[in-house]
């Protein structure tokens, strides 16, 4: 069986996606804030985000080679991630996924995926906190 990393066609579609998710997140102003989340330049964010995503997909794990453990969560904490941020996210992840993803099943079982991960990166208490990305995010 194949990994979802073979599937989406290895380092170059895994560059790709990464390109175009910060592009949008750059041009949407409705990603606004979570777009001032990150430095002005989005390079080092970008190469992390591929080297995160090239072993979380089953290919090789540069991130961890370079950077230890992901540990989301503690790498996040020291910016404020509710609802608002996470939903800007998986905004800018389903239309880079549409751009660069062309098989349907694939496209969809990596959003079901990175939204579970995006939910788990909330970190600011909010009214309705138990609220998952899964029926926040439908409309997106």
């Amino acid at each position: 069986m194949s990994t979802h990393y073979q599937r989406i066609g290895g380092e170059p579609a895994l560059r790709q996606l990464t390109r175009r998710f910060y592009e949008i997140m750059d041009e949407l102003p409705e990603t606004y804030a979570l777009r001032k989340l990150h430095p002005e330049d989005l390079s080092e964010s970008a190469d992390k985000l591929f080297e995160f995503l090239s072993g979380w997909t089953g290919g090789p794990q540069l991130f961890i080679e370079k950077h230890g453990h992901p540990m989301l969560r503690r790498r996040h904490m020291p910016f404020s991630i509710g609802r608002e941020e996470r939903d800007q996210w998986l905004l800018c992840m389903k239309l880079a996924l549409e751009e660069v993803v062309p098989e349907a099943t694939l496209r969809d079982e990596l959003y079901a995926a990175l939204a579970r991960v995006a939910d788990h990166m909330r970190n600011r208490p909010e009214g309705g906190y138990a609220e998952t990305a899964a029926s926040s995010c439908t409309a997106h």
